[in-house]
């Protein structure tokens, strides 16, 4: 599970970056792996990309002060966040001020192992009559895609 331990030392290392810019080749370095596959494998696994977590976890931080925290979160101007704060919670970082407004965070993501094998499994043997069994077999080509019209015809 060294893959797992990789990627969970990749997320500390985003958390640590979240007010610098987080660079993905070093990322990838810390996984032990190619810029492309770490993208790809923390897409499959987290669901979205390095790009769109760093930005929620960003966007999450940053829901404090609006003019003191953009800016500490890499954002050029108080507009650029508020733009990507809507785009996130649907709502301007004014609105989300309003008391009862339910906001959403995006939480830290987390990897856990999990093994599977690791419970009994009952079963019993019972006994039978003796039976036949047989075979029946052809051969086929690989060229011309015979296998494919040979095979559900056999």
């Amino acid at each position: 599970m060294q893959w797992l331990e990789r990627m969970a030392d990749a997320v500390d290392f985003i958390e640590t970056k979240l007010t610098d810019r987080v660079d993905v080749d070093e990322l990838a370095r810390r996984a032990y792996c190619s810029p492309f596959h770490f993208q790809r494998m923390f897409h499959v696994w987290v669901g979205v990309t390095v790009a769109e977590y760093v930005r929620r976890r960003r966007l999450t931080l940053a829901s404090a002060k609006v003019l003191d925290v953009a800016l500490k979160y890499q954002y050029e101007s108080p507009e650029e966040f508020a733009k990507a704060f809507r785009r996130i919670q649907g709502i301007s970082p004014s609105e989300a001020r309003q008391r009862g407004v339910n906001l959403k965070a995006y939480s830290r993501v987390a990897f856990y192992r999990s093994q599977k094998g690791d419970k009994d499994v009952d079963y019993q043997i019972i006994p039978r009559n003796a039976f036949a069994v047989t075979e029946k077999c052809i051969n086929v080509s690989h060229q011309d895609n015979e296998k494919f019209l040979s095979i559900p015809a056999f």
